[in-house]
């Protein structure tokens, strides 16, 4: 058994540093989890009782998962399929390390066509359609014409394949490091603007003050999965990226940094939506607990009013765009690295068939409210499946293998080296708690819980 992966390492791509690792993997976590799907979280469930939830799991599990994932990504030099070989070859092996493979596989077709929702507003607000996009049933009527859904699509999609062609270094890190920092600057630009409208202060105190009597298991139950998805956490990502860092790399340090910035772009992009609505509605909660309906329908309602609101709608949509661009683009090249790896073909032929996929299940799911809106899978549309079938079901089950080999094969001496030979480990004791005891349950609870939701047991 090879575990220092020193045969396959030159082979492999890498990044130049630990810089580019570090904006390619928040690349990786900042998308539409944080821009998207953060900030409706925050306002249904409780506001600062939330976002105070979500950073004390962040700090723990979400930790003890990146931790573990980037550790062994690195200590393997394998995208996550050759990473569970690596310690066997049984069944069980093959089965946790083909989960964490096929979920990115199955979620880049459809984050695609959310991303060519977004580059489609973008081009709108661009040539001056504020006031189109805030009409009545504009989104609705927009992802039920197939033919513009479809073309959206393939455009984001041909855009995130051009870049993994390049390769890691020339490709991911080089887009990586252009695209983040403009997206932090949009960020603040926009919530600068934002918290100043007449009455949004009153968004941003129910947004960052904590009140006990907002407090509910379910502000907990949609904490931990926000923190799930948005981390990239159980998405091979980690694995991938891991093994793409050079063995001096702190991991720790990178992982604080990795927290601090994942959790800075979702709290900015809380107080771009929260204190907007809060200013347009005078704080009817009704149309801030709207869900994911507020970046598409509200949102563009919302600057349609403002004075500047064709400059604040192409710079949030164009930081929308950058974010679900980086995302994309790590859940693609995690799995054509996996394909590299395993089926040993070509980079641009590990493209190809990567292209294949996306066009299949990215067309499904573009197509899914409009042409093929007759086909339902448990009620659900083909887009709403797919997320349902990784986030809620694929997702937990893959962080639950990664326990499993930690806990049962790999062990806490080999990881506890691993970590050591390169950062001082100083939550070391938090990680063998939480990972021997609390990560488990955690993500048993994320994936009861979820399944509840859909079977209409437990109310999300």
């Amino acid at each position: 058994m090879n575990t220092n992966g020193s045969n396959n390492a030159a082979a492999r791509g890498s990044f130049s540093g630990r810089i580019g690792y570090l904006l390619a993997v928040a690349g990786s976590a900042v998308g539409l989890g944080n821009i998207w799907r953060f900030p409706y979280l925050a306002a249904k469930y409780g506001g600062g009782m939330f976002v105070l939830v979500y950073l004390l799991l962040m700090v723990t599990f979400g930790y003890v998962l990146i931790v573990s994932e980037t550790a062994l990504g690195r200590m393997t030099q394998k995208s996550p399929v050759g990473a569970f070989h690596t310690f066997g070859s049984s069944l069980p092996f093959h089965l946790g390390g083909w989960i964490n493979a096929v979920v990115p596989m199955l979620i880049v077709p459809y984050y695609c066509v959310i991303g060519g929702w977004v580059f489609k507003y973008l081009f709108e607000y661009l040539r001056g359609g504020r006031e189109v996009l805030a009409g009545d049933g504009y989104f609705s009527a927009f992802i039920a014409a197939s033919g513009k859904a479809e073309f959206w699509f393939v455009l984001f999609a041909a855009l995130v394949l051009f870049v993994i062609l390049a390769g890691v270094e020339q490709g991911v890190e080089r887009v990586s490091k252009v695209m983040m920092p403009v997206l932090v600057v949009l960020a603040v630009f926009i919530a600068g603007y934002s918290v100043t409208r007449p009455g949004a202060w009153e968004g941003v105190k129910y947004f960052l003050i904590p009140d006990l009597d907002n407090f509910s298991w379910m502000t907990v139950v949609a904490a931990m999965g926000q923190m799930f998805y948005s981390l990239s956490i159980a998405m091979g990502v980690l694995y991938t990226y891991g093994s793409y860092l050079d063995r001096r790399a702190d991991i720790e340090k990178s992982t604080t940094q990795l927290e601090l910035f994942d959790t800075a772009i979702a709290m900015l992009a809380g107080l771009i939506v929260i204190p907007s609505v809060f200013s347009f509605s005078g704080g009817d909660m009704e149309m801030l607990k709207a869900g994911p309906s507020l970046a598409f329908i509200t949102l563009p309602r919302i600057f349609a009013s403002m004075g500047a609101g064709g400059i604040i709608g192409i710079a949030f949509f164009l930081m929308f765009l950058l974010a679900a661009l980086t995302s994309a683009i790590s859940l693609m090249e995690t799995s054509v690295s996996t394909l590299e790896d395993e089926l040993h073909l070509s980079r641009p032929k590990c493209c190809l068939i990567m292209a294949a996929v996306t066009l299949v299940i990215g067309t499904a799911s573009a197509l899914g409210y409009g042409a093929l809106d007759f086909v339902q899978i448990f009620g659900m549309a083909f887009l709403d499946f797919f997320d349902f079938l990784t986030n809620s079901v694929m997702m937990p089950l893959a962080a639950l293998a990664t326990c499993w080999l930690i806990l049962r094969v790999v062990g806490f001496a080999r990881m506890d080296a691993e970590m050591e030979s390169s950062s001082a480990f100083r939550r070391k004791k938090l990680y063998h708690v939480f990972m021997k005891y609390l990560a488990p349950i955690c993500i048993v609870a994320i994936l009861l819980s979820s399944i509840a939701n859909v079977l209409g047991i437990l109310s999300l």
